[in-house]
């Protein structure tokens, strides 16, 4: 769930699943893990299956941490999954909400999940009144399962197991299922199976091993790093299944799939050498850079910039590729301290102050006596903007101008992306010169949305369209009022601070290296 930056308030999980009828399953998912680890640090699991029998082993806390020798010698068997997570809806502080989630029927199945739910409520229910099944946790993921579950025990009633009978039963969960959800789930003694929402909003591809070994992930980084082959994207809708024999069936199992990948993805979630739904991370926030020069080009005339400084990591594509627009030289002017853990609860400014600085640092010599422009892929709450332009004026800067590779972040995201309530985004109901007057900085630049939207859609001409709904407060299941929006943001984690120091929640965390 998070990225490799300082983030405000952006959520995400990674997921993986394998398939290894050569050797022992458990070092490879943690070496995909360790790869995925930029998309969650609060808890990380494994799932190993040796014959029917599940092996499994999760915790709060780093991949590093959680596995130790110890736990991956007990976690046997050729197929498994895997999943880093950082919590969008249940109890933040809860073990038994990380993934993967577990169901002894029917078959036997554990499932890893990446994305929100929006109609969790309704679901819950269902399970209960009709479906008869208990959930015991607050977690979507085990709902998700719970569905999952009923409905492979209905399509495969009385009959062996088949690739059609598993896509039969995904057909059902996509119409009873509304939001994001990119899912990878083991059947006992069956197989793999994997299948991602309508919409396409959270990532899923597939690749190969030189023996014909399949591997399931969020993102391409984590098959590219253990050796595999990329093969291509799940597509909306979409279901796989690896069964025993390690051959893969698929199948369209939406009635109306349409790809619109999460825009914030490109921007800021998925790091820079993924390339999702054919597009380059990497190339899309170098076309960001190319749109956002433009916005400055009309606002601050190039010879009142001296030097262009990202704020890293995310911002350093778009900020370079902008500088080189313009004319100006780039510069590193901040150093992060990467060994510094993430820090959840900041309940008040003087504690907030003094995390953002012991996760950054500026380079005094690139900021005296300069016009500065700093660069940063988005701005949410504009607590860390205020803290970063004021360090840049402690430094030396002369001017202090502040670009934001995205748009406006206006409206709350449901789809995973665990951000800030709308009152808390500091673009919510306040004028661009309101926002620049709170940060502090001499001048306010944002990218533009349709330009934004324009230049990353030229990189694969098969899309249909963004989820940018914290953008544009257009949200693409059609399911979203205002009520269900307050019901969601109930769901948020909490811990025991939350209640009392919302207003004060910063969630800022320790870079992972691509």
């Amino acid at each position: 769930m998070r990225a490799s930056q300082l983030p405000e308030d952006f959520t995400m999980c990674g997921i993986v699943g394998a398939f290894t009828p050569h050797q022992p399953v458990n070092q490879l998912l943690y070496d995909a893990l360790l790869l995925l680890q930029h998309r969650g640090q609060d808890a990380a699991g494994i799932v190993t299956m040796d014959g029917t029998k599940c092996f499994m082993h999760k915790a709060k806390g780093m991949v590093r941490d959680v596995f130790r020798t110890r736990n991956m010698r007990g976690l046997p068997g050729q197929v498994g999954l895997g999943q880093v997570r950082y919590p969008t809806a249940g109890n933040a502080h809860s073990e038994e909400e990380a993934q993967p989630f577990y169901v002894n029927a029917p078959f036997g199945l554990v499932l890893v999940h990446n994305g929100n739910l929006t109609n969790t409520q309704l679901l819950r229910k269902q399970l209960f009144d009709i479906d008869r099944r208990h959930i015991n946790t607050d977690s979507d993921t085990e709902v998700l399962i719970n569905v999952v579950a009923h409905e492979l025990e209905q399509s495969a009633r009385d009959l062996p197991l088949s690739a059609e009978a598993v896509f039969k039963a995904v057909q059902r969960v996509h119409q009873r299922v509304r939001g994001s959800y990119a899912v990878i789930c083991l059947i006992a003694g069956h197989g793999l199976l994997a299948f991602r929402d309508p919409y396409g909003i959270r990532p899923l591809c597939v690749g190969r091993g030189a023996q014909g070994e399949w591997m399931v992930s969020s993102e391409s980084v984590a098959l590219e790093g253990t050796g595999y082959r990329f093969e291509r994207d799940v597509q909306p809708g979409e279901a796989l299944f690896i069964d025993t024999a390690g051959q893969m069936h698929s199948q369209q199992c939406a009635e109306h799939p349409s790809l619109q990948p999460c825009l914030f993805e490109f921007v800021y979630l998925a790091r820079p050498d993924s390339v999702m739904d054919g597009i380059s991370v990497y190339q899309a926030r170098l076309n960001m850079g190319e749109t956002l020069a433009q916005r400055v080009l009309s606002t601050i005339p190039p010879q009142e910039i001296d030097v262009v400084i990202p704020i890293p990591e995310s911002s350093r594509p778009s900020a370079m590729q902008l500088a080189h627009r313009i004319g100006r030289p780039y510069r590193e002017g901040f150093v992060k301290n990467r060994y510094v853990g993430r820090t959840f609860i900041m309940p008040g400014q003087a504690v907030r102050k003094k995390s953002v600085r012991q996760k950054l640092n500026a380079i005094a010599q690139e900021f005296k006596g300069r016009r500065v422009l700093l660069v940063d892929d988005s701005i949410v709450r504009g607590t860390t903007s205020k803290e970063i332009v004021q360090m840049a004026r402690e430094a030396g800067a002369v001017k202090v101008y502040m670009a934001s590779a995205a748009p406006p972040v206006k409206f709350p995201n449901v789809y995973g992306i665990d951000m800030p309530t709308r009152e808390e985004l500091i673009a919510s109901g306040r004028s661009l010169e309101e926002i620049r007057a709170y940060i502090g900085a001499d001048a306010l630049i944002y990218q533009d949305l349709e330009a934004m939207k324009r230049v990353v859609a030229a990189l694969q001409p098969r899309l249909d369209g963004f989820e940018a709904s914290c953008f544009d407060g257009r949200y693409i299941t059609g399911d979203i009022s205002d009520a269900q929006i307050a019901a969601l943001q109930a769901q948020r984690p909490k811990s025991n601070e939350d209640d009392a120091n919302a207003a004060g929640r910063l969630a800022l965390q320790a870079q992972v290296d691509p």
